[in-house]
């Protein structure tokens, strides 16, 4: 019996090759389908790879190799955590998603290296970046050498946080090695990656990363979305001491991305024993670029057809979003963390269900501006902060209350609904600010923030892969986080 195993084994072998190459000929490559990649970790092993070496926009995934730049220049000491950086007007202007701070607020780089990574923050991307390259350009130009150095041959960066840019491009495969690069160069600044949420004076932000206090032994990376792009995702989990990274790029949904991403690791965590059935794929350093412009998605994403704006926090059931096709197909409610081995053993979990649950109780981090502080003097700083984010509009509703019984006040409200209607049609020609029609009609004097309000958001709409321009405030650029 023991004899006839290995033939057993090698005919076995050529029946799944066969189906898989008879596979490859009948259902052709989608130029524009999903690029998925799931890899060890410590080896860089390929487990599964699926247009894995198709050109891709990056989005905010681009803020893994901004964090592995600014932290391999505290590792060789031309910088630390506690030194201060000072946000300027051009970090500022940057599109959302972002922390809003006042050009001349200072903070240091462990709170800039936080609030990027989990709120996905553009303004503090371009903080560090000018921190350290000196600009945009010059920082930019350090990224592109790593990315060289690293073997990412597919990687080009325009800007440290992947706002739309002509020529900002990467790949699954190249997602993958500097992931791998990241844990192997950087394992004591690890903590980075998987940070549950932070506090920053009276706001609460949780990861974008739905895997992490969700999925079992979650420990990383980051979220990225760009209308051209859709909904990207490096993600990484360890279990019995074995570490997977999987990479999802162009999902339909912050949630359909966390679903596939579980479905991957699951598969892998699940391959051990029956490794010897699958023909090996290498290692992902030696997957072959594939030489190609990046699929647009952005009108899949940010078409007429969405209910509202796309965006990074996307709270959105992958239930919700069907089945008939795409993404869909694979991830939908019913979708399982289970796959090859399902005849083997029973379905660990629905995966759509476990992203919809509340993650983990986990003690947000703390964030602040100003210089490293304890105790006392940390307390100060978060309710310094906190003073800060009162919004103005609070007083405004005040003095609107006091205004009310003045019978002048009301004459001159009746005076001016003519002109109230027709600044709201005039405001309903432009992006997004259909919402000052009825404020108008409701009130003569409204202000002008409220007719702004929407445009806010419909940003995501206009996220094409262009270079980015100096932001001006009446019009937002895309979001991205």
């Amino acid at each position: 019996m023991h004899a006839f195993r290995p033939l057993l084994r090698k005919s076995l072998f050529n029946l799944f090759a066969a189906t898989l190459a008879v596979g490859a000929l009948v259902v052709p490559r989608v130029a524009n389908a999903e690029a998925l990649l799931l890899i060890e970790a410590d080896s860089g092993k390929v487990l599964q790879a699926d247009n894995a070496t198709i050109p891709w926009y990056p989005a905010s995934v681009t803020k893994i190799m901004t964090a592995y730049v600014t932290l391999k220049a505290v590792k060789e000491g031309k910088i630390t955590l506690d030194t201060l950086l000072t946000v300027s007007p051009t970090a500022a202007s940057q599109a959302p998603s972002k922390m809003g701070l006042r050009p001349g607020t200072q903070l240091t780089v462990d709170n800039a290296l936080k609030m990027m990574m989990v709120k996905s923050a553009n303004d503090m991307a371009v903080v560090l970046a000018e921190g350290i390259g000196g600009s945009i350009d010059g920082f930019a130009a350090i990224m592109n050498d790593n990315a060289k150095r690293l073997g990412m041959t597919q990687t080009n960066y325009v800007n440290p946080n992947g706002l739309p840019a002509d020529g900002h491009v990467t790949s699954a495969r190249d997602l993958g090695i500097l992931a791998r690069s990241f844990l192997r160069d950087l394992p004591e600044y690890e903590s980075y990656v998987h940070i549950p949420a932070i506090r920053f004076g009276k706001r609460v932000t949780g990861n974008f990363n739905k895997l992490i206090g969700r999925y079992p032994g979650a420990d990383g990376f980051k979220t990225g979305f760009i209308c051209a792009s859709g909904y990207n995702l490096v993600a990484s989990a360890t279990r019995n001491g074995r570490r997977l990274i999987a990479v999802v790029l162009g999902a339909n949904s912050g949630t359909a991305r966390a679903v596939k991403a579980a479905q991957l690791l699951e598969r892998g965590f699940s391959q051990d024993s029956l490794s010897w059935l699958r023909p090996s794929l290498g290692t992902v350093e030696n997957l072959v670029p594939v030489d190609a412009s990046p699929p647009n998605l952005r009108e899949e994403m940010c078409g007429g057809h969405r209910k509202r704006p796309a965006s990074d926090d996307d709270d959105a059931l992958i239930a919700t979003n069907g089945a008939a096709g795409g993404s869909g197909a694979l991830t939908g409610g019913a979708a399982q963390v289970t796959f090859f081995t399902a005849g083997l053993q029973p379905p660990l979990m629905k995966a759509s269900e476990l992203m919809a649950s509340a993650p983990a109780a986990a003690e947000p981090v703390v964030v602040y501006t100003g210089p490293t502080r304890t105790g006392a003097a940390l307390v100060a700083a978060v309710a310094a902060d906190s003073d800060q984010q009162n919004p103005p509009k609070a007083r405004g509703k005040k003095s609107r209350v006091a205004k009310k019984p003045d019978a002048s006040s009301d004459a001159k409200t009746a005076a001016a609904k003519p002109d109230a209607k027709s600044d709201a049609k005039s405001d309903a020609k432009s992006d997004a600010k259909t919402a000052a029609k009825p404020a108008a009609r409701k009130h003569a004097a409204a202000k002008p923030d409220a007719a702004a309000k929407p445009a806010a958001s419909s940003d995501q709409a206009a996220a094409k892969p262009a270079k980015p321009k100096a932001a001006t405030k009446p019009k937002p650029a895309p979001n991205n986080s």
